[in-house]
This record gives structure tokens, sequence and C-alpha cells, in this order.
């Protein structure tokens, strides 16, 4: 007996030590851009390779901004962290459909799995991807959530953030991409280890032109403009 209970409080001594460590670093990120993530190392042990450059809001062309709202998750400012409909409609899918999977990760979501979790689709890291979504949009704010997207985010083969994909496919700044550029980036979030930019083939084309179509309509909304734009 006595052993288990050493066992039991030597683990709950860890458990709130991790717990207090993991908040504390949440709040940091408020802040400060994470230093690496999971993602970006398995992107060196695989071969890809990782290339990446932090900016901040202000040096990144308000297209970009919007294009991946416009691409990936056009409810952004108005949910809490989660498209509950569009949960419910992937998992009917995927019930319907169990050899097809279907996501419905808000740009949160994702944020939330790129910067502190392992790609995946495990129940342990989607409770854990949950727990973190929820934490970052009560201490980061929507603002915060995209910016730290926008540079952790894969855009192609080792490829991590906007900084270095706007350099590495047009030869400019973030802050410099037009809105047909930040939209062909945005093209290939979904799958950015297999689309390409550069050579652009016609599917990426076609929902580049589609996204651009999708920001003209979102672009005059009141609490898009509130996200988008530098502080």
């Amino acid at each position: 007996m006595k052993l288990i209970k050493r066992i039991w409080k030597w683990g709950l001594r860890l458990f709130v030590v991790l717990f207090i460590g993991q908040l504390i670093y949440i709040v940091v990120l408020k802040w400060v851009a994470p230093p690496i993530t999971l993602t970006q190392i398995g992107s060196v042990l695989s071969g890809r390779g990782f290339h990446n450059k932090n900016m901040p809001s202000s040096a990144v062309s308000e297209n970009a901004r919007l294009a991946v709202i416009a691409s990936e998750d056009q409810l952004f400012p108005d949910h809490n962290g989660f498209d509950w409909k569009s949960i419910q409609k992937a998992m009917e899918y995927n019930r319907k459909k169990p050899g097809r999977v279907r996501g419905a990760s808000t740009i949160s979501q994702q944020t939330a799995k790129n910067v502190f979790l392992w790609q995946g689709r495990s129940w342990i890291r989607k409770g854990l991807e949950t727990y973190f979504t929820f934490m970052i949009e009560n201490i980061w704010g929507k603002k915060r959530i995209l910016e730290v997207y926008l540079n952790v985010a894969e855009m192609g083969k080792g490829i991590f953030g906007i900084e270095t994909a706007a350099q590495t496919y047009f030869n400019k700044p973030a802050k410099e991409l037009t809105q047909y550029e930040a939209a062909a980036i945005a093209a290939i979030l979904p799958n950015p280890l297999k689309l390409n930019v550069k050579p652009m083939s016609p599917y990426v084309s076609s929902r580049a032109r589609a996204i651009v179509q999708q920001m003209n309509f979102l672009r005059p909304d009141r609490d898009i403009q509130r996200i988008i734009q530098a502080n």
C-alpha cells in the first residue's frame, strides 16, 4: 500500500508540474513565436527539411490573412474554435464512407495541432487538440491565432510559414503578396505535400481563382476586417 501511495503521490506531482508548465508555455506563446514544432521536427527527420521565418502580422499582406480564412475557415470570426455543423457533417460522411476520411478542422484547431501536437488521427491526439484549441481561443484570441497559423503551417515540402512560402514561390516578402498569389498558396494548404504552387496544376489554379472570389465576398465583412487588419 505504501508503494502505491508513493506512486500516486509522485504521479500527481508530475501531473501538476506538467499542467502548470504547459499553461505557462501557452501564455508565453501569446507574444513569443513557437521555437519549433513536432511537425517541423518530423519534416527534418523525414528528409523534407525545415525552412521557416516567423513574421509579425504587420509584415504580412492582408491578402494572405484573408486568403487562408477564405480557403480554410470562413466562419473563423464567429465560432469558439469549433465549427460544430461541419464536424457533424464530416462525421456523417466518414460513417457512410469509412474508406475516405473528411476533416472539419478550423484554423484554431489546425493551429493547436501544428504548435502543440503531432500529425495523426488518434482519439488521444484529437482530445488534446480540443483542449489546446479551447485554451488558445481564450488566451490568444483570433488575431494571434491567425498570426501563429500563418507562421507554422506547412506550405510545401519543408516550407513552413507564409514568409518562406512567398520567398520560395514568388521571390518577394509576404507583405507584398497579391490577392491571387496569396490565394495560390492557400489553395495547397489541404495537402501541401502533394499540391504545388510551382508548377501549378489546373486543380490548384482553379482552386486559387475560387478562393479569390471568396476573398472578394468576405473582405467587406466587419468581423473579418477586425481580424485581418494588422495591429
